[in-house]
């Protein structure tokens, strides 16, 4: 065993509990039982009918950040980067930063043919993307201090309420009949001193309350970075914890638990650093700790480093990133799981941390190696193991493609994963596609009609 495979240790030491429980989970959580009837025109039920039921989505959400739509050097690499994100997420977080729907005030930039920004696609062209391959879209972020507009920068607090709440109004008016989940505040921590509105006591509530007026339809997410997420005490007095708890008692309307995963650790630390955060028995709990809210849990932000394109630094990457997501997709609270970059050397760092630096196209420094190596895809957009492994996992392994016949009533079951399917019913020479929604709400039943 190398020197690296190390990290994995825990998940080894602990997979008597960890394996189980996410196979259980799974099992529990992510499927259910359809009931179809077949029925001919007369409304009797079609005995010896085929039925074979293919999936063609998931209920549940896999993603990845959308930032690098048409960023890329040449029109190759956006045509690659275009399929490989369609032919592996339905969910994509939108660019939604102050500083780059609105860099000047007053002179938003929504629209598909607005001025460049690096790594900022304009939304219009994201939702153009994301609704001609049915992918759902998910914004990020309506406040965030780290990218807050300079033109707003040491401005009085009350214009800052004031523009953050036309900000909301803006956005809900173009964006919240297509997009669901929105998120309100992020990373909340980190102070900028960009303004002293990110030192307001009712900070947080305030903009929840405000978004919920603009929002009144769509999932509100509070969101926060990987250190208080996983790797605090795991106890209701963790910062995290108990600052979302103050705020849902001051009447803040928070939906969703935005949980980031940034594994930002130097390579020569990567063990030292991750006792916590490559730990089954410590995953669980802090899920289950997030969990008494009784909020969806949603993974916002995942990167797992591979520190370079080494065979088995690949493979080490690929095998974390299946065990992480395994758990998350088994237990019950989470919804949704973003990756965060999909390429390597397009990262959003610093200089300091760049090993050989390129410029892209808009003059902006782009690492085309780092010390992370954290996408799913190579710099030449050639797929890593842990994009075939996400692959292997949201079409293979948690997918369904079953076949069942009915009875002499004219009915059939199956088991399969939560999400569309299309139904291909054959009797008697007749032939029908039907479409059909399996979900813990419906029940998992449908009737199909057999037209001759």
């Amino acid at each position: 065993m190398s020197e690296r495979r190390k990290i994995l240790e825990c998940f080894e030491q602990q997979k008597a509990v960890w394996e189980p429980r996410a196979a259980e989970g799974i099992e529990r959580y992510r499927k259910g039982d359809a009931r179809i009837r077949v029925v001919d025109e007369q409304g009797k039920g079609v005995e010896n009918a085929e039925i074979r039921a293919v999936q063609k989505s998931h209920a549940f959400r896999f993603g990845a950040n959308l930032f690098l739509l048409d960023e890329l050097e040449t029109p190759e690499k956006n045509e690659r980067y275009k399929a490989l994100f369609s032919g592996l997420f339905n969910m994509a977080t939108l660019p939604f930063y102050w500083s780059a729907t609105e860099p000047r005030e007053g002179q938003t930039r929504y629209g598909k043919e607005s001025e460049k920004i690096y790594r900022r696609p304009p939304i219009d062209l994201c939702m153009e993307f994301c609704r001609e391959k049915g992918i759902e879209p998910r914004e990020h972020a309506l406040a965030y201090e780290a990218f807050f507009p300079d033109w707003l920068c040491g401005a009085p607090e009350e214009r800052v309420r004031a523009a953050y709440e036309r900000r909301c109004r803006e956005i809900a008016e173009r964006y919240a009949g297509e997009i669901r989940t929105i998120e309100v505040t992020n990373e909340m921590e980190w102070k900028a001193g960009k303004t002293s509105f990110y030192d307001a006591p009712d900070f947080v509530a305030w903009c929840f309350k405000t978004a919920e007026k603009y929002f009144p339809a769509n999932q509100l997410v509070i969101n926060e970075h990987t250190r208080l997420a996983w790797e605090d005490r795991c106890r209701p007095t963790d910062k995290y914890y108990a600052y979302t708890e103050a705020n849902l008692l001051k009447g803040a309307r928070i939906d969703g638990i935005g949980m980031q995963y940034h594994l930002f650790n130097r390579r020569e630390a990567e063990y030292e650093m991750t006792r916590l955060t490559l730990n089954p028995e410590s995953l669980y709990r802090h899920l289950d700790l997030y969990s008494q809210f009784g909020k969806p849990i949603q993974i916002t932000e995942v990167m797992v480093p591979s520190y370079s394109w080494e065979p088995e630094d690949e493979e080490i990457q690929a095998e974390i990133v299946e065990k992480l997501y395994s758990i998350w997709f088994s237990h019950p609270q989470v919804e949704q799981i973003i990756y965060w970059n999909l390429v390597d050397g397009y990262a959003h760092v610093s200089e300091k941390d760049s090993v050989s630096g390129v410029k892209n196209t808009q003059g902006n420094m782009s690492i085309g190696e780092n010390y992370y190596h954290g996408g799913l895809l190579r710099f030449d957009m050639t797929p890593k193991p842990a994009y075939r492994k996400i692959q292997e996992l949201t079409q293979k392994v948690w997918h369904t493609d079953q076949t069942c016949v009915t009875d002499g009533r004219g009915e059939a079951s199956f088991r399969g994963f939560y999400g569309d399917y299309e139904l291909e019913v054959c009797a008697g020479g007749k032939r029908t596609l039907h479409r059909f929604t399996l979900s813990a709400e419906n029940n998992g039943e449908t009737v199909v009609l057999l037209k001759a």
